[in-house]
């Protein structure tokens, strides 16, 4: 952006860039009012190097198919996610690891996080140096506590989780970009209830879940949704233990997703 500054604090701007990037989804329904056609986009943040997908242990529980969701809106968006488990204080059998496991073979980065007992804070706040970073999840996954326990002069408010619905509290009600070092900005954003990725052709679904691309191009039609399809290489490597089946039940959510054209 170029600007001019006045004397008095005002300003004038001359020229507004082109986005880098940017993270989307498609705007929440409104209770009472019915649809027709695609729901609008809803820009969550732009120039972004570094986004951190959160979900937690317990408190609301994990749920895996969020995390991917929300993977695959990174990933439509150019970025190569990571992925942060928090609240591993509750993990008190380690059944997370499981989970664990099975992104780090997909290809991502996992952190382990609590802010209870401190573990992975430090390697978290070394991954954030330098960079603008969005910390993308559910509502009550610990995100503001999190940025809290790395930077606590942010004091930022946290919330509590329902006990009716084991889903967390609104605090923060507008994605925020603060400044904590020379060149490292954090993004919080508002607790997320409900996530579908806009402007995602049913094509191109299975180019957002990057272990399919080893197997892809072996698929019988180039435009192969890996749904019904003969001689699909992806349903192939799912019924093999290439592919985690997991991740391929993620995949066929969010193909449902994106064939409803109208929604009422």
């Amino acid at each position: 952006m170029e600007y001019e500054l006045n004397t008095d604090g005002s300003g004038v701007i001359f020229k507004i860039e082109k986005r880098q990037n940017y993270i989307s989804r498609k705007a929440p329904r409104i209770r009472g009012a019915s649809y027709r056609g695609e729901r609008l986009e809803q820009i969550i943040a732009s120039n972004v190097d570094s986004l951190f997908v959160v979900g937690s242990v317990a408190e609301p529980v994990f749920n895996n198919k969020t995390i991917d969701r929300l993977l695959v809106i990174g990933e439509s968006a150019g970025l190569s996610p990571f992925i942060i488990i928090n609240k591993t204080d509750l993990d008190t059998d380690n059944q997370i690891d499981y989970w664990i496991n099975i992104y780090k073979n997909t290809g991502y980065q996992v952190f382990k996080t609590s802010v209870m007992s401190g573990v992975g804070i430090q390697e978290l706040k070394n991954q954030l140096k330098g960079k603008t970073n969005l910390f993308f999840g559910h509502s009550g996954v610990g995100k503001s506590s999190l940025l809290n326990e790395m930077y606590p002069e942010l004091n930022l408010r946290v919330g509590g989780i329902s006990s009716f619905t084991d889903k967390g509290t609104h605090t923060t009600v507008t994605s925020v970009m603060l400044k904590v070092e020379d060149s490292t900005f954090l993004i919080d954003t508002p607790g997320i209830r409900e996530i579908d990725p806009f402007g995602i052709r049913k094509e191109d679904v299975g180019h957002y879940f990057i272990e399919f691309s080893e197997f892809s191009s072996e698929c019988k039609f180039n435009t192969c949704t890996h749904y019904h399809e003969p001689n699909c290489a992806i349903i192939r490597a799912v019924e093999e233990g290439k592919i985690s089946s997991e991740r391929y039940e993620s995949y066929l959510k969010i193909l449902e997703t994106v064939e409803e054209d109208i929604l009422f």
